[in-house]
Formats: structure tokens, sequence, C-alpha cells
């Protein structure tokens, strides 16, 4: 039922259909959502002959879409895999098109009265990896740690795998939700909870500054961190096409990467990536 539930909230976005007119459909990251809805929604009120669809699902249902040819942009919030591109070569005789459209620090979540401000790259590895059980091991109080993750077909899940457990397996203890959202819910009600998400959905918790060992400086995903290098989970948010855009899909992938689409992103809570 949460899953059904969390499925309307990020289902198809469609703002101003025009039969007459062109219609792009943008489909894949939740991480994504808020920020493709707000792109779609500002440029169709400037061209109202053009209907832009966006749908969430989670990056992996993006890149089989696109696989698939079932939409024209996928959202992306990690890079497309090798053998997804030979999959895309394969049906298509084409790798795809990848295009940057922002950056996002990938925040850690806890909730509010957690007396916790910052981890590092190796505690975090622990705590999602099952070694560390209790707040106590990291200097918090002596209680279980409630970790709750996202499902397996997420990009964020994918990156967090990769660059923060080091291509270890999550522990069969962490809870899997099927969006951000979600996971932010769950943490600002569990005082012994913790997740991880794009630093944009972090509404009514608190973000944790992490630090890449146990001697670093810990930071803050906040923009001059993210731009600089120094807090370590930052990462890019894709859009992919199956071929180089052109007409209709150019112009409004154009202005996503102009100065107007990227100040979007800032108002969201990401990153712009010029």
């Amino acid at each position: 039922m949460k899953k059904i539930f969390l499925t309307l909230i990020t289902a198809i976005a469609t703002f101003g259909f025009s039969q007459k007119g062109e219609t792009i459909t943008v489909k894949g990251s939740d991480t994504m959502v808020i920020i493709a809805q707000r792109w779609a929604e500002l440029y169709m009120s400037k061209h109202p002959d053009v209907t832009v669809q966006v749908t969430g699902g989670g990056s992996g249902v993006g890149i089989s879409a696109i696989i698939n040819g079932t939409t024209d942009i996928c959202n992306a919030s990690r890079p497309m895999k090798k053998s997804e591109k030979e999959k895309l070569k394969q049906r298509f005789n084409t790798l795809g098109v990848e295009i940057k459209a922002a950056k996002d620090g990938l925040a850690i979540y806890t909730n509010d009265n957690l007396p916790i401000t910052e981890l590092s790259l190796a505690q975090l590895k622990d705590i999602y990896t099952g070694k560390t059980t209790n707040w106590k091991q990291v200097g918090g109080p002596d209680t279980k740690i409630i970790v709750y993750g996202r499902e397996n077909s997420s990009g964020t899940y994918v990156y967090f795998k990769d660059n923060v457990l080091d291509g270890e397996d999550f522990a069969s203890s962490v809870q899997t939700l099927p969006g951000t959202a979600a996971v932010v819910n769950a943490v600002s009600k569990d005082k012994n909870g913790i997740g991880y998400g794009g630093a944009a959905y972090a509404k009514g918790i608190k973000l944790l500054k992490v630090k890449k060992d146990v001697n670093s400086t810990a930071y803050a995903p906040t923009e001059e961190n993210v731009k600089s290098g120094d807090y370590p989970i930052s990462r890019y948010l894709y859009m992919y096409t199956r071929s180089r855009p052109t007409g209709v899909m150019k112009e409004y992938i154009d202005w996503i990467l102009s100065k107007e689409g990227q100040e979007i992103v800032t108002k969201v809570g990401y990153f712009p990536v010029r």
C-alpha cells in the first residue's frame, strides 16, 4: 500500500496538454522528480504548444524506458552502466547521449533530536553493512540504529552502494523504501533513524556533515562544498537521450542548461552545473 501511495505521488505530472503541439516524455529518477516537474511547468508556461510529461519510478525504470523506446528523456541520478548502453546499441544502434543537468550532494538524514552531527564514510559503511548497530558506537545514545534506504532500482541506491559501501551489500536489516520522500518521512518520525537521499528533499530532518576519514574535516552538503569537492559524496544528475537531441527536444534541453533553467536547480535545492 505504501508503495502504491508513493507511486501516485510521483506518477505522471502533465501540465497543460496541447493536442496540436509537441509532447516530450521524461521518465526516471525519483531524486529528480521535483526539479523535472519545475522545469516542465515553467517551460510549458512559456511554450503552450509543448507538453512535457514527467514520471518518476527510479533511475533504473527510466533507463529501461530509454532502452525500450518508451520515453524521450531518461532522468538518472547515476551514470548508465556499460551493459545498459550495450542494450541500447543493440536496439537503436546508438550508445545514447549523456547530459549533466545538475549536481547533488547526496545527503545523510537523521532525526532532528538525534545528538549526532557528523559521520565519516567508514562509519556510514559500517552502519549500512550491519557492522555498527548502536548509536553508542559512533558517539550517540545507547539505542539501536534504525536504517532506511532505497530499492535497488534507484540510482541513489546504486551510487550509495558503489561510493559509500565500496560495492559491498547492504545489511538485510536496512528497510528499503520506494522513494526519497518516503525515506525523509520515515526518518522524521524515527528518533533513531538514518537515511540518505537528495539534499532537495531535506525537510523536517537533520543533514549530517560527512568526512572522508576520521582525521578529515567534516563538511555539509552545501553548494560551496559540493562545487569544491570537499563534500565527499556529491554526484551529477543526468539526462539521457537515445540520439543527439533535435527540434523541440533540443530546445527544451538547451533551456534546462541555460541560466534560467539552472536557476530552477538552485531554487529546488540542488546545484547548477555551470
